[in-house]
């Protein structure tokens, strides 16, 4: 064992921490409480402080930056298109001034489908509908999408300690 293939042997074998990256297309979402599985794709699981600069007479070597605040965009959910009315029932109330915001989770599942990180967004309520692209040669699948806003994304306490745990179930039932 030579290099970064050694030391990442060495750190999973005797501290249980994982170096390989996870595989992205293994996640559930979760709104409410109730998993709400089939998306394709979620954008927009991103966070950005703001920065104010301000340039101090004299200083020429650098310009002062102040954190302002943080924000976050917009979350978009992918999924192909079912007889399941429930994100267009949820935008077409929205449309008609009835908001309800819902809290939610995207949860990323490892290889035997249990969640080893997730991160929580709160009183998100949709802004967006796409429907599906017509195209009479096309082979894919018929796909909508929504788009939320929401007040911002956290990574629960759970969520960190959580593999840890799972790999700690898996030593004692072995």
């Amino acid at each position: 064992m030579r290099g970064l293939t050694g030391i990442s042997a060495i750190a999973s074998d005797v501290l249980g921490v994982r170096l390989n990256p996870y595989i992205p297309y293994n996640f559930l979402v979760e709104l409410d409480g109730l998993v709400t599985g089939g998306f394709m794709e979620v954008f927009g699981l991103e966070s950005e402080i703001k920065l104010e600069s301000y340039e101090e007479g004299g200083q020429n070597d650098y310009v002062h930056q102040f954190p302002t605040r943080t924000t976050y965009p917009n979350l978009v959910l992918s999924k192909g298109l079912t007889d399941a009315w429930t994100l267009w029932s949820w935008y077409d109330d929205a449309c008609h001034g009835k908001i309800c915001r819902r809290n939610g989770t995207i949860m990323l599942l490892d290889h035997q489908r249990l969640p080893v990180r997730w991160w929580n967004f709160r009183d998100a309520y949709p802004v967006k509908w796409t429907g599906p692209q017509f195209n009479s040669s096309a082979q894919d699948i018929a796909v909508e999408k929504i788009e939320l806003v929401h007040r911002g994304i956290t990574i629960p306490i759970a969520s960190k300690g959580l593999r840890r745990a799972n790999q700690l179930d898996r030593l004692e039932t072995s």
